[in-house]
């Protein structure tokens, strides 16, 4: 369905002086209910719903200038990377029609990631949240707006990558059209923050780096096997199940619930994969080790940790505030050894994206 708020991009004449500077962090996201299918411009097959993190962020700056035809220099870390920027600027000419100040301005953009590149974590989400957070503050100053429609973030967020749109909001994100949470759609993701139990709004997730070798499947490829799946049609119905069955043990604070589907969730994300023609086994020796010794200290302890897992072999730890310590101390003592080179990122639920000064 047309968005009309979409068509209110700036499109009168900049002033003849236009130029300077904006800088947004926009974290990463975690996804419980996993988005796994595509449909449509950019659609998810089901509803998602994630963690919306801290500490791994991609920081964004945009400076640009008044110019006769649009102009993009991209860098990443301090070095030019033409490879990303052609991408980047494909995107960008994409939208001229939402935004067609682009045509006006000459842009050079410095990113770079609070976390290590070969970490496995999602940073097409993070990077181009805060890219579109950045192009919006820009029309934002051209319009003399005060504030950043965060609907209209998620919407182009997507757009770029289909993750980014759930990174834009704080705490919780539910992404995908559901009839359990009203508001909710398939262009954007909707805040959950006002939905859940205050134990969720602090809730920890380590990430334990088993490899930092490049993905075997691309996020992209990996959507796309989904089309010739034999099990793609349970997978959505049961998906669907889970947002509702999720949504209700957020909001009661429902700590067996989440466990059981978040864990669910990620091992059919990867059971879904080895289904796939062809197939891929994205999960290593050290992510089973690590699983294992995660349901024997959970058993042992009666501490409600448990596991998700993105499209690759990397583990993430989820735990409430109140357990962090014992916790962490627990990955230092029986897990880091399962790490390649003992990495991993102690993170938390964030408010996400933010400027810079």
């Amino acid at each position: 369905m047309e968005q009309t708020w979409i068509k209110e991009a700036y499109s009168d004449e900049l002033p003849e002086v236009f130029h300077g500077g904006v800088k947004w962090q926009s974290p990463s996201n975690i996804a419980l209910v996993k988005y796994w299918g595509k449909k449509g411009i950019q659609q998810p097959q089901n509803p998602s719903i994630s963690f919306t993190l801290k500490q791994c962020r991609t920081e964004t700056s945009v400076f640009y200038e008044k110019s006769d035809r649009f102009g993009l220099r991209f860098f990443f870390d301090g070095k030019p990377q033409p490879e990303f920027q052609s991408k980047m600027e494909a995107f960008l000419i994409g939208q001229r029609d939402s935004f067609p100040f682009l045509d006006q301005l000459d842009l050079q953009i410095n990113s770079r990631n609070t976390f290590p590149h070969s970490s496995g974590i999602a940073s097409s989400a993070s990077s181009m949240s805060a890219l579109m957070m950045c192009l919006l503050d820009i029309e934002r100053q051209a319009k003399g707006e005060e504030r950043i429609d965060l609907r209209k973030a998620s919407y182009f967020a997507r757009l770029a990558s289909g993750s980014a749109c759930r990174s834009v909001l704080p705490k919780m994100a539910l992404w995908g059209e559901t009839d359990v949470f009203e508001g909710s759609s398939d262009d954007y993701a909707v805040s959950l923050e006002d939905a859940i139990a205050p134990i969720f709004k602090s809730y920890h997730d380590s990430i334990l780096i088993v490899s930092d070798a490049q993905k075997e499947v691309s996020s992209r490829a990996g959507h796309a096997l989904m089309d010739a799946n034999p099990f793609a049609e349970p997978r959505y119905a049961q998906a669907k199940k889970h947002v509702k069955e999720l949504l209700e043990a957020l909001g009661k604070g429902d700590l067996e619930t989440f466990i059981r589907i978040t864990e669910l969730e990620a091992m059919q994300l990867h059971a879904l994969m080895m289904c796939s023609e062809p197939s891929f086994i994205l999960m290593k020796p050290n992510t089973l080790n690590i699983i294992q010794n995660l349901h024997d200290f959970r058993k042992e302890t009666d501490i409600p940790v448990c596991f998700t897992l993105d499209a690759g072999p990397n583990v993430h730890v989820l735990y409430p505030d109140q357990h962090a310590e014992i916790v962490e101390r627990f990955i230092m003592d029986e897990l880091e050894r399962y790490c390649v080179g003992g990495l991993w990122i102690p993170d938390q639920v964030g408010d996400g994206p933010s400027p810079v000064q």
